[in-house]
């Protein structure tokens, strides 16, 4: 970005603020909220890996986020045990199948405090990182005013929020698919082999994030093409503009030639004339310009495997990859139904599309309608920038929707940078246009959303989960009360909220047994919560009195059971007004 169109220095002092905002968000909520379901695997797993160099636990998942947790663990002096469990594991085979379970529970309940802090910092800091490379990228995509609105967005949303701090896969594997584009962005902008390099480090550490990466390797191609046909130049974004133009920078003889041949100016298009753009009106792409980019993707993926290889610590097996790929979902239930809406079924194609629409801020996404729309219709915004904007959120939205399990907005994350980016075209649109009320409602609206919901942003759901059938129960938190209505699993309650339980126990509890039906993994009574523990047919039908902590999980799914298998069982828990509701994740129930 040349100085002339260098955006304000007050744009970078609001990124800072910004991502310092969302940073203290994290953090603090992070310290609120218990270990969630899949954290204790990927704790476990990680230290087995570093510390014992064997890679037999959570092949279901790639090595490397799991890693970089156990690499702070190890900082902080947190080691892999010596127990029976352990030594199981380190052995494999059957006896040591899915035993990093057990043994996730023990590293974390020696300490669960401090295991959790130094498991969860780096993923806050890869957080962090994801929103810098949105802003950083963005100004080059979309304008730097636009890329501050996008940061806003993804800084203020409770989705991100919740899981930026989790032991999971999601974040990160956002993080790294952004780096990844981002560099290939600047290898098409400039073609160097240090760059080149740089694509195929990124692109390991992505495939080496999740395994749901690999639909990357199949984009890259489609963006390297697409540059043949519409070959990228270097971009200098208005600071103010909706949506950057196109400029072909004046090449010397000795210069890398702007068609994106590879070659240099003189040896490509001669010494004199300046060089028009493939693909404009009249002309038609030259396929001999297909190998040095074939050559390019062919190096990006070599070096991935390298890098993969690498962080698998260059095993026996050299398929150990491929091994942990066809392993996906593996522990997961067979015959397992979503729920959607009060319906139970394998699969419901609108889920994806209809979770975002339900767990995003009803602002942003009216932001993000918008932003879309401006770009499709404008003409000035570069083909390859479309493409780079859209290509990667429609491939991985479809393929979670035909592929992946209704388990979460969790598996779509990848795809919402890209609709922070397309909101924060929308929100400068209207800042350029002088509608300025309409901005400042809409990003009142975004914050109130984040604050209402604080610290239990993992249960938010907007205005329109109560609009049409409890518009009584929107409050600062949104339509969060209505969520276990539409959704349960990772989208209300994933065992996180046993530390504010506890706390509720300790003031309203007045020393009264608690029976507990829970949705998680670790121990309640590593957190000091002792109850009695209920099973979903524990509570079907009405309960006997007692004082009941139902997870939203529960609340949610369970009367859709009922109504299939047991007639109108476990309906007591819409009939029946819960006393209170802990962290957005436990209703509370005094059954006389």
């Amino acid at each position: 970005m040349s100085p002339a169109h260098r955006p304000p220095r007050c744009h970078l002092a609001i990124a800072g603020l910004l991502l310092a905002a969302f940073l203290v968000q994290s953090f603090t909520a992070s310290l609120q909220k218990s270990a969630v379901f899949d954290e204790p695997p990927h704790i476990a797993s990680g230290l087995s890996y570093i510390e014992t160099g064997v890679f037999h636990a959570n092949l279901q998942h790639p090595p490397l986020l799991k890693e970089i947790s156990a690499v702070f663990l190890l900082m902080a002096g947190i080691h892999w045990p010596n127990t029976p469990d352990a030594q199981a594991v380190i052995r494999g085979g059957p006896a040591g199948e899915k035993r990093e379970w057990q043994v996730g529970f023990q590293i974390i309940g020696s300490n669960p405090d401090r295991v959790m802090f130094w498991a969860r910092l780096p993923f806050i800091l890869l957080a962090g990182l994801l929103g810098f490379l949105i802003y950083w990228w963005g100004r080059e995509l979309v304008g730097s005013t636009a890329a501050l609105g996008a940061l806003f967005l993804y800084s203020f949303d409770p989705t991100i929020i919740a899981h930026s701090f989790l032991v999971t896969t999601d974040v990160g594997l956002a993080a790294f698919t952004v780096l990844f584009l981002f560099l290939l962005w600047r290898y098409l902008q400039r073609p160097t082999w240090q760059r080149l390099v740089l694509c195929g480090l990124a692109l390991g550490a992505v495939l080496s994030a999740k395994f749901s990466a690999v639909f990357l390797v199949p984009i890259a191609a489609v963006l390297l093409l697409a540059a043949i046909r519409w070959p990228l130049r270097k971009l200098e974004a208005e600071p103010e503009a909706a949506a950057p133009v196109q400029r072909v920078a004046k090449a010397g003889p000795n210069s890398p030639c702007p068609c994106g041949s590879g070659k240099k100016y003189k040896k490509c298009h001669g010494a004199a004339g300046s060089a028009r753009p493939a693909g404009g009106p009249g002309q038609r792409v030259d396929w001999q310009k297909l190998q040095p980019y074939a050559r390019a993707f062919a190096g990006m993926c070599v070096i991935a495997v390298v890098a993969i290889e690498m962080l698998y610590f260059f095993p026996s097996d050299p398929f150990l990859y491929l091994t942990g790929l066809h392993k996906v979902n593996a522990d997961h239930f067979a015959g397992y139904q979503a729920y959607f809406h009060g319906d139970l079924s394998k699969r419901f194609y609108s889920y994806f599309v209809a979770t975002y629409l339900l767990k995003t801020p009803l602002a942003s996404v009216l932001l993000t309608i918008g932003g879309l729309v401006i770009l499709l219709r404008t003409k000035s915004t570069p083909a390859l920038i479309k493409m780079f904007l859209l290509l990667t959120p429609a491939v991985f939205v479809v393929a979670c929707t035909l592929l992946a399990d209704d388990m979460g907005i969790r598996y779509i994350i990848p795809a919402l940078p890209f609709a922070y980016l397309l909101g924060g075209l929308g929100l400068s649109t209207l800042l350029a246009r002088r509608i300025f009320w309409a901005a400042g409602v809409l990003c009142l609206w975004v914050v109130v959303a984040a604050a209402g919901i604080y610290p239990d942003h993992l249960s938010y759901f907007n205005e329109s989960a109560c609009l049409l059938e409890s518009p009584g129960k929107i409050g600062w938190d949104g339509g969060t009360r209505c969520g276990p209505l539409w959704l349960d699993d990772s989208n209300v309650d994933w065992g996180q909220g046993l530390k504010q339980l506890r706390t509720w126990m300790d003031r309203h509890g007045n020393g009264r047994p608690l029976k507990l039906a829970y949705f998680g993994t670790v121990p309640p009574e590593d957190y000091g919560l002792h109850a009695e523990k209920l099973e979903a047919r524990d509570i079907l039908a009405d309960p006997p009195p007692g004082l009941y902590a139902v997870s939203a999980y529960w609340v949610g799914r369970l009367p859709a059971i009922g109504a299939t298998v047991a007639q109108g069982g476990g309906s007591w828990l819409r009939r029946f007004t819960p006393v209170d509701i802990v962290g957005h994740a436990f209703y509370i129930y005094d059954v006389h």
